[in-house]
Parts: structure tokens; C-alpha cells; sequence
């Protein structure tokens, strides 16, 4: 293997890179550690994925919700019928600690920086002993999605950043949620 390239600032964290090209460029998706625009989602672009660019704030964590401290990326978005589905994870922060949950986000098939909704619940949250307990506790934090040809997808997991979960959803059921009773993403 050979190492070209960092592909982001150190400060850039939860990076996923949509599986297709948009207009010739790649498409990711990132979370910058900073005071910029707090724990939001970003997008930028790149011809060569070296060179990143026209980055800009697409989803912004909401005040008084699940996620209200921060968000950022899960695992790389999927297309379907209705859009480019993309799991992220939303923290809560709590009197004994904070609580990562996970969310559902559907992006525009041909412009992935318009998010169509945005599901105002969240899809999975720890409950398990595994997911509660562990090195950071009462934490699930997505690092893959596949889907499947019999309309599932596969979400994969870190529970308590302690051990790797899995677990299946419905996709047409995820991609309600996001439409149904969407929150706004700014």
C-alpha cells in the first residue's frame, strides 16, 4: 500500500466519500472539530481526492432535540429510489454524560449537498449492556451500511467504543422517516 495523501486538516473528523462521482468530482462528507460552524455536517468536493474545496455547512445539529450538541457522518451514503440515505450519529449531552444516537438523513440523487429530510427521531440508541458500558459509555456510532437486494440494509456499529455491533433496518421504512416527519437539517 502506498500513503498519497491526508485526506483532511487533522481537525476533520467522520469522513465518508460518496460512492459516485457528481459532475466529475467526488463528494464528501465531514464534521470539522472547531468553533467554525460546532460539530455540523459539511460537504466539499474534489477533482482528484487530494484537492478539497467549496465546503459549506449542509446539516446542523437542533436545539432541543437528540442530537443538539453535535452530528457528524456515519457510514458512506447508499443510493435508493428516492435518494442517498446516510446513517449518522447525533449526541445528547445529559447531567451524567453524553449519549450518541444514531439518525437518518436522505440526500438529493443528483445534488447531495440538498438534504430532501431529515428523520426527527432517531433509529437506534444504546440500550444493550455492551452499547451502555464499555470505554465511552452509552455510545452507538455507525461505521458501515450495505444494502441488500431483498430491500434491507446491514448497519454496523460501535457500542460503546468497545465492540462492533450489527443489526438490519428497512430501507423504504428509513427513508419514510426521513420524509414523513422531517426536521429541518439548517
Amino acid at each position: 500500500m502506498e500513503r498519497i495523501a491526508l485526506i483532511t486538516q487533522a481537525d476533520l473528523r467522520n469522513v465518508v466519500i460518496f460512492p459516485e462521482k457528481f459532475g466529475n468530482r467526488y463528494v464528501r462528507l465531514d464534521r470539522p472539530h472547531s468553533e467554525i460552524s460546532p460539530w455540523s455536517i459539511w460537504i466539499s468536493y474534489s477533482p482528484d481526492l487530494v484537492h478539497w474545496g467549496d465546503s459549506r455547512v449542509i446539516m446542523k445539529p437542533l436545539a432541543y432535540h437528540w442530537d443538539e450538541m453535535k452530528i457528524g457522518p456515519g457510514a458512506p451514503p447508499f443510493k435508493t429510489s428516492k435518494g442517498w440515505l446516510h446513517i449518522y450519529h447525533g449526541v445528547f449531552k445529559t447531567m451524567s454524560g453524553t449519549v450518541y444516537r444514531l439518525g437518518a438523513a436522505l440526500h438529493d440523487l443528483a445534488d447531495p449537498a440538498n438534504i430532501i429530510g431529515v428523520s426527527d427521531q432517531w433509529i437506534l440508541q444504546p440500550e444493550d449492556a455492551w452499547e451502555v458500558n464499555g470505554y465511552v459509555p452509552n455510545v452507538v456510532f455507525t461505521c458501515g451500511a450495505v444494502p441488500e437486494d431483498d430491500g434491507t440494509v446491514k448497519i454496523y456499529w460501535g457500542g460503546a467504543d468497545t465492540v462492533m455491533c450489527a443489526g438490519t433496518a428497512n430501507i423504504e421504512e428509513l427513508v419514510a422517516l426521513c420524509l414523513s416527519n422531517p426536521r429541518p437539517a439548517l
